[in-house]
């Protein structure tokens, strides 16, 4: 079974804590092993890469890197917020915005 997290991918995010505090962006991917999670624009990296068929020239490339999910909070309506879980009218447990109330989809 897999861990519920108070985020999943296609998220917007705010970052609240370490260097990148106070950044948002997008949630791409999520690694429920590590809890770790990565943020579309956020802890960007270089690397280097060898020559392949994506990349003839390699060099040094720059891609986002992980973040702990619990440097993360969830933006709902641009403020961010903690994350609940009830059930709603149909029997199915939904995540809502402890500030606002209201459902997340």
């Amino acid at each position: 079974m897999q861990k519920k997290l108070h985020i999943k991918v296609g998220d917007t995010v705010k970052i609240i804590s370490g260097v990148h505090r106070g950044q948002e962006g997008k949630v791409l991917s999520i690694d429920r092993k590590k809890d770790r999670a990565i943020v579309e624009g956020a802890n960007v990296v270089k690397r280097h890469a060898k020559p392949d068929a994506a990349n003839p020239q390699g060099g040094i490339v720059e891609k986002e890197a992980s973040l702990h999910i619990s440097n993360l909070m969830l933006v709902v309506n641009g403020e961010p917020t903690k994350i609940g879980r009830k059930l709603n009218k149909d029997g199915k447990l939904v995540r809502y915005a402890k500030k606002s109330g209201e459902e997340i989809k």
